[in-house]
């Protein structure tokens, strides 16, 4: 063999084992890389405002796809039945017994009560990992530049509504981006050019795209379907005249209120309202769409939920489109219609497709599941449970009960012990007000109260309330005896 042949097949010799090394390398590498988590919070999304799940006025087939490739949990529960406390539950691994914002709480012209700094986020122990975490949507749990400023509870970036009342208007006069107050000038004056949820789904894709090659946690609290009925016409003409007899809502088209918490007029409230569904779904879609053209899919958990049951404001009907499916109650009520929401989680070879989980689950479960899935320590003094096991289809550790309490409408309180669930109603009218029972595995509509036959059940379930409500200087139950 002449010395050229000897060198021709030296070198190639030393490429197959570059290569094989390289390729070993490569899989190495895929193999060890934390997954990117991605959590969408629709924002007033009822139980059965998605076509898979009995909607019939009008289709989610992103959303329903998203099911379809994943696990849909038919036992979650939000965090609290009104904005803030069900994001503060959802952030910090804390029921609203514990969790320190456990109301909708001004305190400025602009934003509500700062959640603490001492208090450890999600975001917060992801960055820890080594995540880039983003925030687009809307905030509402400290006003900006506030210690609970979502760049000071480990977000990198943030952009949206910091406000959740400002967040009310979809034509809004300015958005934030981080600590830059980005001012929108087709909104100025009555102008409603610039529609904020299209402006924050653009830089949520953006920022997929920057850190495509990193590790990432981005949260997606999304103001859709909140309660102002108010899109661009491309969106309402595809529902008009199909929703009948239509509802009209005169709202706040000018004054002190106008973009600021008011909502708008609309003429056709059932066609806004389909086409907010509509946008939505879309977006879902889109966000799916980037990952899989990124090729980062596959090491991507997705996960899609509502911070609440739906709403009857400004304009929306959810009779009319049966929003809270068989559930009773709407948001602000502790029924199971104002906190059990539709929760999906989707991460392809990981997590079964088309499966259905009736795990009892709920917001502040969010937090060590993160964790979890991050390979860091979960905090102590927290009320979650991973769920990561039942995504994996592993053994599962499960909640003996779940608590809820609201400090509005005199006061409530609601506990979710196996099939059993028991509400407290009017507290500050009487702190020992009467449960009332429900064995919502055979009466989910809550229509049966039979607290007078299982008097043991009732004892339990006080005991729990009386355990699990621990005193807040800032949220109390306001006792008027």
């Amino acid at each position: 063999m002449n010395c050229t042949i000897k060198i021709i097949c030296l070198y190639s010799l030393l490429l197959t084992i570059g290569g094989c090394t390289i390729k070993k390398q490569n899989t190495k590498t895929t193999e060890t890389k934390k997954p990117n988590i991605i959590y969408i919070l629709a924002d007033d999304l009822g139980y059965g405002d998605i076509s898979f799940n009995g909607q019939e006025k009008f289709s989610t087939p992103n959303i329903d796809k998203l099911a379809k490739d994943g696990m849909f949990f038919t036992d979650h529960y939000a965090g609290s039945t009104v904005c803030a406390p069900s994001r503060s539950a959802l952030m910090t691994g804390q029921h609203t017994g514990n969790t320190f914002i456990r109301g909708n709480k001004k305190v400025t012209s602009e934003g509500q009560l700062p959640i603490k700094s001492s208090i450890v986020t999600v975001p917060e122990l992801l960055k820890s990992a080594g995540y880039v975490t983003g925030a687009f949507g809307k905030w509402g749990l400290g006003y900006p530049g506030s210690e609970g400023d979502p760049n000071n509870q480990g977000f990198d970036e943030f952009y949206g509504y910091n406000c959740q009342r400002i967040a009310h208007n979809y034509y809004p006069y300015h958005l934030w981006h981080n600590q830059t107050k980005v001012m929108l000038e087709g909104n100025s004056g009555d102008k409603t050019e610039d529609y904020a949820p299209e402006f924050i789904h653009e830089q949520a894709l953006s920022f997929i795209e920057k850190n495509k090659d990193s590790t990432f946690f981005l949260y997606y609290p999304t103001t859709i379907p909140h309660a102002e009925l108010l899109l661009p016409e491309k969106y309402i003409t595809k529902y008009r005249g199909k929703l009948l007899p239509e509802k009209k809502f005169n709202g706040v088209d000018d004054g002190e209120f106008y973009k600021n918490g008011g909502y708008g007029s609309q003429k056709e409230t059932h066609a806004a309202f389909a086409a907010m569904i509509y946008l939505l779904d879309k977006q879902v879609g889109e966000i799916r769409k980037k990952i899989e053209d990124l090729g980062i899919a596959d090491n991507t958990i997705i996960i899609f939920t509502s911070d609440n049951g739906p709403h009857k404001e400004g304009g929306a009907d959810p009779i009319y489109f049966n929003s809270n499916g068989d559930l009773r109650g709407f948001k602000r009520d502790l029924y199971e219609g104002g906190i059990r929401v539709p929760m999906i989680a989707t991460w392809p070879g990981k997590i079964k497709a088309n499966t259905t989980s009736n795990h009892m689950s709920a917001f502040w479960d969010f937090l060590p599941t993160a964790c979890e899935i991050a390979e860091i320590s979960t905090p102590e003094n927290i009320d979650g449970i991973s769920f990561l096991p039942e995504l994996m289809d592993k053994q599962q550790n499960t909640h003996e009960y779940l608590y809820w309490e609201f400090h509005e409408q005199k006061g409530k309180q609601a506990v979710r012990l196996g099939d059993w669930k028991g509400i407290r109603l009017k507290m500050s009218d009487n702190p020992n007000a009467p449960i009332e029972l429900y064995n919502i595995s055979k009466d989910i509509k809550e229509e049966h109260n039979i607290a007078t036959k299982h008097p043991d059940i009732v004892k339990k379930i006080i005991k729990i309330m009386d355990n699990e409500h621990n005193l807040s200087e800032e949220f109390s139950f306001k006792f008027e005896n």
